[in-house]
């Protein structure tokens, strides 16, 4: 059978009250769906403020969650969904870890921001992923260099619900417009292509209430 793309594109998450506003982003969210990849527009607390059917196709299996749908707020979804790592392959390593480095990045440069810090209360609430933030973040970037902190040009591995797809690799490409820019937002698509090697871990990895195992002791 072929694979099914669900459900009808929502309305753009409103960000500004303007008109003018609201008309760019109900055309931007047009221009989301010309694209064949999962392409999705964030903000800085990583809120969806638009996403298209590819990216929804790609989450479509994914379990009801109160806080940390994929639809709703991107890095909540990475680090709080038990459902993440059958999506997002190398969960811990490639994504949970990237993601929280990144998210300790934006806390420092925003400052007090209400959607920023009610992450950092969840996260505090996870003794793993606590220990994670506050003491494995530092030895982990010492491991892999800065540039694993960054999201533009990131290859990362994803599994695909499409059984036709499968395994797979993405590349994130982070691109922003002026009027993205001053709305403090950034779109983020996730261009597949062929996994180099198929992996070898199990392709539908076991739901489990803390998806950070193991943490390296800071050195």
């Amino acid at each position: 059978m072929a694979y099914q793309a669900g459900g009808q594109r929502p309305a753009p998450r409103p960000v500004a009250e303007t008109p003018e506003i609201q008309a760019y982003l109900e055309d931007y969210a047009g221009l989301l769906e010309t694209a064949a990849s999962p392409s999705l527009v964030v903000d800085h607390c990583w809120d969806v403020v638009l996403a298209n059917s590819a990216f929804r196709s790609l989450f479509s299996a994914v379990g009801p969650h109160p806080t940390a749908m994929p639809g709703d707020n991107f890095l909540r979804f990475v680090l709080f969904h038990p459902d993440a790592p059958a999506v997002l392959g190398d969960h811990e390593s490639s994504w949970c870890l990237p993601m929280l480095a990144h998210f300790a990045r934006v806390v420092e440069t925003h400052g007090p921001d209400h959607g920023l810090q009610a992450v950092r209360r969840d996260i505090a609430q996870d003794p793993i992923m606590e220990a994670a933030y506050r003491h494995g973040l530092p030895h982990w970037i010492r491991s892999v260099g800065e540039d694993a902190v960054e999201l533009d040009g990131a290859v990362r591995p994803l599994l695909h619900p499409d059984p036709r797809r499968g395994a797979v690799e993405c590349r994130i490409v982070a691109e922003t417009s002026r009027t993205l820019e001053e709305l403090g937002c950034t779109r983020l698509t996730f261009v597949l292509r062929d996994a180099r090697r198929a992996p070898s871990r199990d392709r539908r990895p076991r739901r489990t209430a803390s998806h950070l195992r193991v943490v390296p002791a800071a050195g």
